[in-house]
């Protein structure tokens, strides 16, 4: 009695280990790898093309690693929508700026063409300055204001070029992932009914 009891335990026991033997090594075959998590979706998308096999031009993907891809397009495209969001928000700051300079600018030449029309002698803040060393002061700040202007312009122009830049690689991306979607669902499509039609062939036989 006590040793079927024994023989029963280590039945049970052995047929534990290989379940969990068996669960591990089946867990090992589908960890996503880690290059999904680490590179670049370019990058990603050149180890997809390099470890999938082509079968009948159809290339076979798992299903995790296709939705692992699908999360981080994804992921990109909302980084490049935050980004982008981002530099419309300095686009905005720099125009108030250069609106703001222009308003200056507008002012001092008002002030300018004022003291043009003034005698040689007046009164500026309290102080009797001459013509000449007032049309100094002026064109001084003038000067100063068009550098800062003309910098602001160039940083403006700066900030547009990597706008539309980043807009056409989101839209590459974008399209990119379109046309990968497009093609996986197709090449899954055909690839069920081709296991379709040799099963049914096989069941005629």
């Amino acid at each position: 009695m006590m040793k079927s009891i024994y023989l029963s335990t280590a039945t049970i026991l052995a047929i534990f280990c290989l379940s969990m033997v068996s669960v591990q090594s089946l867990n090992a075959q589908y960890v996503t790898p880690v290059i999904l998590d680490t590179a670049s979706l370019e990058s990603q998308l050149t180890y997809i093309q390099e470890r999938t096999r082509i079968y009948n031009d159809f290339r076979a993907i798992r299903e995790d690693i296709f939705l692992k891809m699908k999360r981080n397009a994804l992921d990109s495209l909302n980084e490049a929508k935050l980004e982008i969001a981002t530099l419309n928000s300095r686009l905005t700051e720099r125009n108030f700026q250069i609106e703001t300079l222009n308003s200056d600018l507008g002012r001092a030449k008002n002030e300018r063409d004022e003291a043009i029309r003034n005698k040689d002698s007046f009164s500026f803040l309290g102080m009797q300055l001459n013509k000449i060393l007032y049309n100094t002061i002026v064109w001084f700040i003038i000067l100063g204001l068009a550098v800062l202007a003309v910098s602001l312009f160039l940083l403006y122009k700066r900030t547009r070029i990597v706008t539309v830049q980043t807009k056409k690689e989101f839209d590459e991306i974008r399209n990119e992932f379109e046309a990968h979607k497009k093609s996986s669902r197709e090449k899954y499509e055909k690839l069920v009914v081709s296991h379709h039609s040799e099963i049914m062939k096989l069941k005629r036989s």
